[in-house]
Order: structure tokens, then sequence, then C-alpha cells
């Protein structure tokens, strides 16, 4: 995938906004797996009729790609994004979407389903974005051993869509979290402002694959 360096393109007023991503999965010359993203932010809220209708074999068959993979619909908990690099606009069907990033899918990870997946494994996204999460608004995270610490982008429907934004402040008492990790609510007293390091991000999800994004040290701990 490449993607197309131009004028930052800006996204205000997304929190609870819905989307949803497909993703392209095809193997990588060392053998791995990769996942080309499209996410249809900025261009739609990812309407149920059309995103329902998605069939993702078809889509695999007609785009020449082993395999896709529907992931949403999905729900933003941050306020604004800005990305500094992005891709080509693709139609899914009647649902427009745009390439957003790359993904490399850890081997732990079952992409198919056929096995178990295992959730709060870190996972490369290669993008160059920057997230702003608003003062006097809750923010969502994981904290990890050694203080590492995964900020919630987006809650999924993906596996319980009786998940909303209210539910999220109670969420921790439903994840079975790995030993030494913990689940926090903070309302920030200062916006909190997260970037992706030399182009890439770092993003787990729980069980419910809701998917939070690690904070780096130089972006400063929620307060």
């Amino acid at each position: 995938m490449s993607h197309t360096t131009k004028v930052a393109r800006h996204l205000s007023g997304l929190r609870n906004a819905r989307y949803g991503e497909i993703l392209l999965i095809s193997p990588c010359e060392d053998g791995q797996v990769k996942a080309s993203v499209y996410n249809t932010s900025g261009l739609n809220d990812c309407p149920l009729e059309l995103w329902n209708a998605l069939d993702p074999r078809a889509l695999a068959e007609q785009l020449q790609v082993p395999m896709v993979f529907l992931n949403g619909p999905r729900f933003w908990t941050i306020d604004e994004v800005t990305a500094f690099a992005w891709g080509d606009i693709a139609t899914f069907d009647s649902l427009e979407a745009r390439c957003v990033a790359e993904v490399r899918i850890p081997p732990e990870i079952d992409p198919t389903g056929a096995a178990a997946k295992t959730f709060y494994v870190d996972t490369t996204v290669k993008r160059d974005t920057e997230y702003v999460l608003s003062r006097k608004k809750p923010v969502y995270a994981l904290v990890a051993p050694g203080d590492r610490t995964y900020i919630l982008q987006a809650y999924s429907h993906t596996v319980d869509d009786s998940q909303t934004l209210d539910s999220l402040a109670t969420l921790g008492q439903r994840l079975r979290l790995p030993r030494g990790w913990e689940y926090r609510v903070r309302t920030l007293e200062e916006d909190l402002v997260v970037r992706t390091v030399s182009g890439e991000a770092h993003v787990v999800q729980d069980e419910l694959e809701n998917t939070y994004m690690l904070l780096h040290p130089r972006d400063g701990a929620p307060s």
C-alpha cells in the first residue's frame, strides 16, 4: 500500500461517531500476514444497511486477495484526528472507505477466526496520525506492566452491540485482564495529544475487540 503525503487531513467531533474498517489481508514476503486498512471516517457514517450487506468472501474474490475481514461497526472515543499521510478511496459494493494504514498481524492473532484469537497482544500499525482527546472529557485506558499506557481509541460492536459510550465507565468489570494489567478511567484536565512515532502506532485489543493505542512517554500521562 502506498500512502500519499499532502496537506494534513483533520476531522473533529469524532467522539462516539460510528465507522467501519475493511481489512484486505495478504501474505508478506517473509511468510507473515499483513492487512491494508480501509476506514469510512470522513466519507460516511458506515450506514448499517450498507455495512451489513458486505460479504467478505465475495469481496476477497472480487479484489483478488486471500481474505477480507470486516472490523466494525466501531465508535471513536477520541475527539479529533489529523492524518499526515493516507491512501486512495475504494468502494466496497456501495460503501466508500479510504486506505489509512497497514497492519502487520502478529502470528499469535488468527484473523480467520478458525482458532482462538489472542487479545492484549501489541500490534504495529503503519500510519502517521495525531489523536486529540479533549479536556473535561473521560479517557479510558489499559495500563500494562512497566507503566505502559494504552488509550482507548474506539469501542466495537463486532462482539457486543450493546456497548455504548456510557458503558465504558464500568468496562473494566467485564474484562479478563492479563496479570498485572489495569483498566482506568480519568477525566482530563488538559487536552491529551497522542501522536504516532516514526510513522507507527502500537495497538492492542481487549476480548470485546475494543482498540487501544500506546501512549508514548513524550505525550505525557492522562490527568
